[in-house]
């Protein structure tokens, strides 16, 4: 079953920029979502913290479809959450949506 929350309006997310959410997962423990916006207004959503060290992917540089972590520079994509070659890794992705001006994430029960 999943559940979509809305989480800001589209408008507070700068281009290239990104916002976190807090929420929990289901074994209850808190997490934070990195939510990023694109250069092309596109919407991504994966976990906050860089596979390598835990870095906050959410101050990190949004370029193309990937963001740089601000710790090592890892590159790791909005789309599937993947550490580009020849880092290995991957952190969590997150479904969203834009409707009616706000952005939803999709978190599953």
């Amino acid at each position: 079953m999943s559940n979509w929350v809305k989480v800001a309006p589209f408008a507070d997310i700068p281009k290239l920029g990104a916002r976190v959410v807090r929420t929990k997962n289901k074994e209850n423990a808190d997490i934070e979502i990195g939510v990023f916006r694109t250069e092309d207004d596109r919407i991504f959503a994966i976990n906050n913290t860089c596979p390598h060290k835990g870095g906050p992917l959410s101050q990190g540089i949004v370029y193309g479809d990937k963001v740089a972590c601000p710790l090592h520079s890892w590159k790791i994509s909005l789309i599937d959450g993947k550490a580009e070659e020849p880092d290995v890794g991957e952190t969590a992705c997150f479904k969203t949506k834009v409707e009616n001006g706000f952005v939803y994430l999709e978190l599953k029960d």
